[in-house]
């Protein structure tokens, strides 16, 4: 990254098999971003696509060479990759995420920079009326309730692309080499005046959600298990709960052998409390393998992503 900003506003772009939505983001964005009166640039990195999202990202480069960017990934490394990639080489003094799919406006960008203008280093945006499924909302809600009570972030909507980072936030996130790291939650972390604003939200334009159930899941292990240890010390009390409680049954037992005589039904009761014990034992190894995937992802120090292109004018 460079040391002096060369523009003023960044607007960093990933996309995934986008060639349905791109035509129309390229017709709303450019005249929200022309009309701000601040030099700008975008920044789309193409998540290794299988239909023609780069062709499209090239003629809108050739189109626009003074503002527009495009990075080209040999293969889809996540959005998450895609994002890194763009602000390791933004210019701009703000950078704002959006999503290609128009779910987030890009006539609501102005809302965020005032927010940036009024003194703050990160303004997150959270979606004031969801057009989704009722699945994915009430999932949605499920998951930030589950955050919020895990974790220190504060957020209101952490499914929402939509958000402005001031340059040194942005510095402290490409410097701290996170691999699978939930953005948002990381740049809240290093800010010191955080807010939010209130954004619509659309239907996606067209095509479907290239986040499948599990891409969400596993987003969301990645919140949790980033920015908390409270996972290991909920199952370390449940576990200390449940080692209680089957001492307690074994005691009965004993007792029940010892005074009452042996009881051929008891071997059943036996059998539920060690298979209750196994999965207790399975969830702990589960949990404890997350965190040291984790750890070993990063002392690995292997490449993150593999840029085939990058198409800008110097």
């Amino acid at each position: 990254m460079s040391a002096t900003p060369a523009v003023q506003v960044s607007v960093v772009i990933p996309v995934f098999n986008e060639e349905l939505n791109l035509p129309t983001l390229f017709t709303r964005i450019y005249p929200v971003l022309d009309a701000l009166g601040r030099s700008y640039e975008i920044i789309f990195t193409n998540d290794g696509s299988q239909d023609r999202s780069f062709a499209l990202l090239s003629e809108q480069h050739a189109r626009r060479p003074d503002v527009t960017r495009v990075i080209d990934f040999n293969a889809n490394y996540g959005q998450h990759m895609a994002i890194i990639a763009a602000f390791e080489r933004v210019r701009g003094e703000t950078v704002i995420t959006l999503d290609a799919d128009l779910q987030n406006p890009p006539e609501e960008i102005p809302a965020l920079l005032a927010k940036i203008d009024a003194g703050h280093d990160y303004v997150g945006g959270f979606r004031l009326k969801r057009n989704d499924s009722f699945f994915r909302t009430y999932a949605s809600k499920l998951v930030n309730y589950v955050r919020k009570h895990t974790t220190n972030i504060e957020m209101t909507d952490q499914g929402c692309m939509l958000r402005a980072y001031r340059r040194p936030i942005i510095e402290a996130i490409v410097r701290s080499g996170a691999i699978n790291t939930f953005i948002p939650a990381l740049a809240y972390s290093f800010s010191s005046n955080p807010a939010e604003v209130g954004v619509r939200h659309e239907e996606r334009h067209a095509g479907a959600s290239n986040y499948s159930f599990y891409k969400l899941i596993r987003l969301n292990f990645d919140l949790i298990t980033g920015f908390s240890l409270a996972p290991l010390q909920y199952f370390t009390m449940f576990a200390l709960a449940s080692s209680a409680g089957s001492l307690l049954l074994v005691l009965v037992l004993a007792y029940r052998r010892i005074f009452l005589g042996a009881e051929a039904e008891g071997i059943f009761t036996l059998f539920g409390i060690l298979f209750f014990l196994l999965s207790v034992t399975m969830v702990g190894i589960g949990l404890i393998g997350e965190y040291v995937g984790r750890t070993y992802q990063v002392v690995r120090a292997r490449q993150r992503y593999h840029v085939r292109e990058v198409l800008e004018t110097r």
